[in-house]
């Protein structure tokens, strides 16, 4: 019964993702489509190998985790805009003991705590997805090493970050020590991520990965849309960034250095989300002024610089 419900399931997901592979299910994320994507991953990267982890969050705590007891050093400097200070509720500190200091880009170099890991995200979600210069990146990662620090990258939205730095995805992951992607944020999978880095590294995180609890029986579904969205979605990503622009510029914005862009506004995030509708969606969020993030993705590629125009002064009219 079990075998023809998974048959079942997986014809189903087969045939909404188009034509694939005809391959077996992984068992505990080993081969099957899990492995495919970790290869794929590994060679996209220009890394040794990589190793899928069900989330984001879970992939951050490993890798940090793992440098902690390579550099046995507790501490993990970051901006006080990463992600694990905001969004991943003080897992660092709470599950794995370790100790995150707040270091701006300026203050790598001097920060006065002997930190063992960098953590630098990229692009800067926070700061309304913005990307360093090329140079000032190697400058970071010099600046670290400096230090003895190792560098690992938070690039959840690395797939779209190439474009605005001018390097391909390989050059940029050479940089680091580990590098973390996600599936689900640029590449519309259902969900998942990746760390890659060095052999001895991810055999190391795929022992942690057990201990965190991400080891699951299956996870073929996820790693099939992942695979699917790098074979569909990846190669447009280019024109996504491209029409961003075009969007922003139609706006009255800054041009956005990637395919997104946060939008800051006076006004309640409720009212805001009931008038902007399908045009800025209803990811609104409080603050001293109201923010908003924008997409520009597949369905927004119909969307002249025109008609940008004219429904964002009817939504200025309305506030």
């Amino acid at each position: 019964m079990n075998r023809q419900l998974s048959g079942v399931r997986k014809k189903s997901l087969l045939e909404a993702l188009g034509p694939v592979p005809d391959v077996d299910p992984d068992r505990y994320g080993d081969g099957g489509p899990v492995g495919a994507l970790e290869t794929r991953v590994a060679q996209l990267l220009g890394t040794e190998a990589a190793l899928f982890v069900p989330t984001g969050t879970m992939a951050q705590q490993i890798a940090l985790k793992c440098w902690a007891d390579r550099t046995h050093n507790p501490i993990v400097a970051m901006h006080p805009q990463a992600h694990p200070l905001h969004h991943e509720d003080d897992a660092l500190t709470v599950l794995s003991g370790l100790r995150p200091v707040k270091v701006r880009d300026a203050d790598v170099a001097t920060c006065p705590e002997p930190y063992g890991t960098l953590l630098l995200e990229v692009p800067d979600r926070e700061a309304g997805f913005v990307l360093p210069t090329w140079d000032e990146l190697t400058s970071l990662v010099d600046a670290a090493r400096e230090r003895d620090a190792v560098v690992h990258l938070d690039g959840a939205r690395l797939w779209e970050s190439t474009f605005g730095l001018g390097k391909p995805l390989a050059e940029i992951a050479g940089l680091f020590d580990s590098v973390y992607v996600s599936f689900y944020k640029s590449l519309e999978g259902i969900s998942g991520a990746a760390l890659a880095g060095t052999r001895d590294f991810v055999d190391q995180a795929r022992v942690w990965r057990h201990r965190y609890g991400g080891m699951l029986f299956q996870q073929w579904p996820a790693a099939l849309s992942a695979l699917h969205g790098l074979d569909t979605v990846l190669p447009k990503l280019g024109s996504y960034v491209e029409h961003a622009k075009v969007v922003a510029e139609a706006m009255g914005l800054p041009e956005p250095h990637t395919h997104q862009f946060a939008l800051h506004i006076p006004g309640d995030p409720a009212r805001l989300t009931e008038l902007s509708g399908e045009f800025l969606g209803s990811f609104w969020r409080d603050g001293t002024l109201a923010k908003t993030e924008i997409t520009v993705a597949g369905p927004a590629l119909e969307w002249t610089a025109d008609e940008v125009r004219e429904a964002w002064t009817e939504f200025q009219g309305l506030l």
